[in-house]
């Protein structure tokens, strides 16, 4: 892991695309602002958790267990 000190105002460069800006400094919180291509996605730790989890959950997923969802019906008369 690389460390830095950074103080407000200063940025960090992650390849050619991605800034990170030491925005404020309160007590024990730094709030950061973060620019990035739209294409690369950005989240909380927390949240990034929450969404591989979920990612997980989906994909062991069987057909059957999809039913229902969605309140789609299925005409299968010969119309």
């Amino acid at each position: 892991m690389l460390v830095l000190s950074r103080h407000r105002d200063e940025s960090i460069m992650i390849g050619d695309d991605v800034v990170i800006t030491i925005v404020d400094i309160r007590g024990d919180k730094v709030r950061l602002g973060i620019d990035a291509p739209q294409h690369i996605p950005v989240h909380r730790q927390e949240v990034y958790d929450a969404i591989q989890r979920e990612n997980q959950k989906a994909a062991q997923l069987r057909p059957a267990d999809t039913r229902g969802v969605g309140g789609a019906t299925v005409d299968q008369t010969d119309g």
